[in-house]
């Protein structure tokens, strides 16, 4: 029986947000844990402050003691629709506003010549059939911002580079009941089966190696 460590991270708060789904699904995946054949799956969930400065310190506190093999690191999009699945991460903090620490920078690196960009580890092309199977609406968004999710999504993923055997990924979810135009409004629930079914993907492709499930950067752009 394979056994595989999960990290689900979320955000501690988000300005004028009441019900923030990246701490509530964060909290709920864990709680609930995840059940695979043949598979024994430990989930971990860590919040992590709205701060350039602590977001991925946080976050890479609860790697380097779990040592995980799949790391889903989770946000708000606030005019979002569907779950977006952030398919890459760029080396650039440009603060639109301030942080919870009242930092702001501008035009900014995240790693001082670290590459203009990661790509997600995730076979997105398998999660989104399983969230179609579900009825679960998804976008695939190649802009993650250039505030703390963006931030901490490259840090996350220049250290899965140098991890063998670590994946990692980001979602973004939209505010829970939130009506945007004509779209359905979307319930917590649905949000913590999206967590669920891209951390059971993705341990599956782990496990058996899709390749062909990837979504490649060519096909991405």
């Amino acid at each position: 029986m394979s056994s595989i460590r999960v990290v689900v991270c979320g955000f501690e708060s988000y300005e004028g947000i009441d019900v923030n789904p990246s701490k509530l699904v964060a909290q709920s995946v864990a709680d609930e844990g995840i059940t695979l054949a043949d598979t024994t799956v430990s989930v971990t969930s860590v919040l992590l402050p709205m701060s350039f400065q602590h977001a991925w310190p946080t976050l890479k506190k609860t790697l380097d003691e779990v040592q995980p093999h799949l790391i889903l690191a989770t946000g708000l999009k606030r005019n979002s629709r569907t779950v977006a699945l952030e398919r890459c991460a760029k080396n650039i903090i440009d603060a639109s506003h301030p942080d919870a620490d009242n930092a702001q920078p501008r035009k900014e690196p995240v790693i001082e010549g670290g590459p203009q960009a990661y790509w997600t580890c995730l076979p997105l092309r398998a999660i989104s059939k399983k969230f179609a199977e579900h009825d679960i609406p998804v976008t695939f968004s190649s802009d993650a911002g250039t505030f703390v999710c963006n931030s901490l999504f490259y840090e996350l993923l220049d250290w899965a580079s140098k991890q063998p055997g670590a994946a990692a990924g980001f979602m973004s979810f939209p505010q829970v009941e939130n009506h945007v135009g004509y779209a359905k409004p979307m319930k917590l629930g649905m949000m913590i089966d999206a967590a669920r079914d891209v951390i059971t993907t993705s341990i599956e492709y782990q496990l058996h190696d899709f390749s062909h499930d990837m979504l490649l950067p060519a096909e991405a752009a």
